[in-house]
């Protein structure tokens, strides 16, 4: 890996000589090489400090000569093409030498498929139905909607996300037939092991057959290729794919799924005008019906999850907590990487709209949490619902507060005195009761993290304000909550605040707000100076001694046991003078 690191330090340091521009990336390890044509570097953006991959095209090397023009024609596909399940272009570095494309994060499918965590067969198989999925759409969208042939389908030409996902790469001969520079007819025999992914009338007639034939013919037949691929990892390529091009048997299925097996096998039909195109693919996999070799997509659990994700703002009720329901009963089961940087995200993105989802959407994100990689935690969990602090949202102010106690050791000072503070103090004066008293409640898990002014100043301002709400529950816990806190409080401010604060709740009207008040005096006995105890705190309890609730007098009588002996205790150390 040192090896690997210094390699690519050399490399930036070799593009920036013979460049003479300035890097907008940060060039890291080497990930991955396709033959002499283009190497993979994970990098680091330098604006932002994002994860992205640059994929380096060495102009110079001698086996690449002939293929120059395949470099710039993937730069200006990927530039212009826009598409959700395509590699994403960033930016572009051009030298005489090097052209260095930065695009989102990736690792290439070879590599993500020898390095999968999955051992269960079936996540494997959704995983990998899911990411067909995912293909198909971008190249129906390149045949149909482009009017384009892709012409490289392969495996080097799909690349993963950090989330698992699949986006299409791999435009070097990507063309159109309106289009004049159209380099696959010319040209797609240079690309490493052509041959092996080629149709049949390419490998009979050459490239140019591609113009007699439709659009998506060349695609289609790839698309078959890829898919005995990534099922059969460890098997040589169908029969089929070599001439005479027998039709697939049942003994060449491998692990391709059954319903998807009728569709592979019309994939690779050797008579183009008769080849299922990677749209009908896509049809025929999302169709409702339920006949043989029908839905193998709509029904794959990552395709639903994703497309409710995708369109969870916008559906009914009905629809947000049947997901939300799925996600709860399959938590388990769904990649780790999945979890992290698909599911996670999109929920914390819909909680930002508010609404009643709040209240399972967040406990949601604290589960998968419990999976998230240490190091990502704060990224993916924390980061995201302090940012919800902000929302004036009441269902998600509620949820936060409600759920607190599972994220609050997280969270670090500054973060806590920062951001969620000034946002969390509203709740003392909203206006609704029940987000008043869990804004009470919720003091006590942050109050570690606190500063020293907040908690002698602006929080006791707060609750001197609440010990006169409306609500006997709110003044109650905010009598509990004095108590709690006490201890931690300043010199002077204990001796300023607590007994007028406890005095008052043993005036209060509701009979539990008054034992709160007995009890706190008895929780803070070692935070009063002995004059204070026989001057102010035996005469305050003194009185509700006599308090017309049973469970007030005799709550009364243990404290002013525990404040004699103490003043006994203390008396029986003074010297007669």
């Amino acid at each position: 890996m040192d090896y690997l690191r210094s390699f690519g330090s050399a490399a930036v340091s070799t593009l920036v000589q013979k460049s003479g521009l300035n890097l907008p990336f940060s060039l890291g390890a080497k990930v991955y090489s396709c033959e002499t044509f283009w190497t993979l570097y994970d990098a680091t953006k330098r604006d932002d400090g994002s994860l992205v991959s640059v994929f380096e095209y060495d102009l110079t090397h001698p086996l690449n000569k002939s293929t120059i023009p395949l470099a710039r024609n993937s730069l200006r596909k990927l530039r212009t093409i826009r598409h959700p399940d395509v590699l994403r272009f960033i930016d572009v570095v051009e030298s005489d030498s090097t052209i260095c494309i930065m695009t989102e994060r990736v690792r290439p499918l070879p590599l993500a498929l020898s390095q999968s965590s999955s051992s269960v067969p079936r996540e494997r198989e959704d995983w990998l139905i899911w990411g067909l999925h995912r293909i198909s759409v971008a190249l129906a969208f390149l045949n149909d909607s482009a009017s384009s042939t892709h012409g490289n389908v392969r495996p080097n030409a799909v690349f993963i996300t950090p989330s698992g996902e699949w986006k299409l790469g791999g435009f070097e001969v990507l063309s159109s037939p309106k289009d004049d520079l159209s380099v696959i007819y010319t040209m797609g025999g240079l690309m490493p092991d052509a041959m092996a992914y080629a149709p049949p009338e390419v490998k009979k007639e050459g490239w140019s057959a591609l113009k007699d034939v439709p659009v998506p013919a060349a695609d289609g037949y790839a698309l078959g290729l890829l898919l005995h691929a990534v099922f059969n990892p460890t098997h040589p390529p169908p029969p089929t794919a070599q001439p005479p091009h027998p039709p697939p048997q049942v003994s060449s299925r491998g692990a391709i799924p059954s319903s998807v097996f009728p569709s592979f096998k019309k994939l690779l039909n050797p008579n183009p005008k008769l080849r299922m195109s990677p749209k009908i693919l896509l049809d025929i996999g999302m169709a409702e019906s339920d006949g043989e070799g029908h839905g193998f997509f709509v029904n794959n659990r990552l395709v639903k999850v994703c497309a409710g994700l995708d369109g969870f703002t916008l559906g009914s009720e009905s629809d947000k907590a049947s997901l939300l329901r799925t996600l709860k009963e399959s938590a388990s089961s769904f990649p780790p990487e999945f979890v992290s940087y698909r599911i996670l995200p999109c929920l914390a993105s819909a909680l930002e709209f508010g609404g009643a989802s709040a209240a399972t959407i967040v406990p949601l994100v604290l589960q998968f949490g419990k999976n998230v990689a240490p190091d990502d935690y704060g990224s993916i969990i924390v980061a995201p619902l302090v940012k919800l602090f902000a929302s004036t949202d009441r269902g998600t102010r509620i949820a936060l507060l409600d759920n607190l106690s599972n994220f609050a050791e997280k969270l670090d000072k500054k973060t806590v005195v920062d951001k969620i503070w000034p946002n969390l103090q509203t709740g003392f004066t909203d206006t609704v009761a029940v987000i008043r008293e869990a804004t009470v409640r919720a003091i006590i898990l942050l109050s570690p993290k606190l500063s020293d002014r907040i908690l002698n100043n602006d929080l006791l301002r707060h609750l001197a304000r609440l010990q006169s709400d409306p609500e006997a529950s709110i003044r109650t816990n905010t009598c509990i909550l004095i108590g709690r806190l006490g201890p931690s409080l300043g010199y002077n401010t204990k001796r300023k605040v607590l007994v007028p604060a406890f005095s008052m709740a043993l005036k209060d009207s509701f009979v539990h707000a008054r034992v709160a008040g007995v009890m706190a005096f008895m929780a803070t006995a070692e935070c009063f100076e002995m004059d204070d105890v026989a001057g102010k705190v035996v005469s305050a309890v003194v009185g509700a001694t006599l308090d017309k609730e049973k469970l007030v007098r005799d709550q009364a009588f243990k404290a002013v046991e525990l404040f004699i002996k103490r003043l006994e205790a203390h008396a029986a150390t003074m010297v007669s003078l």
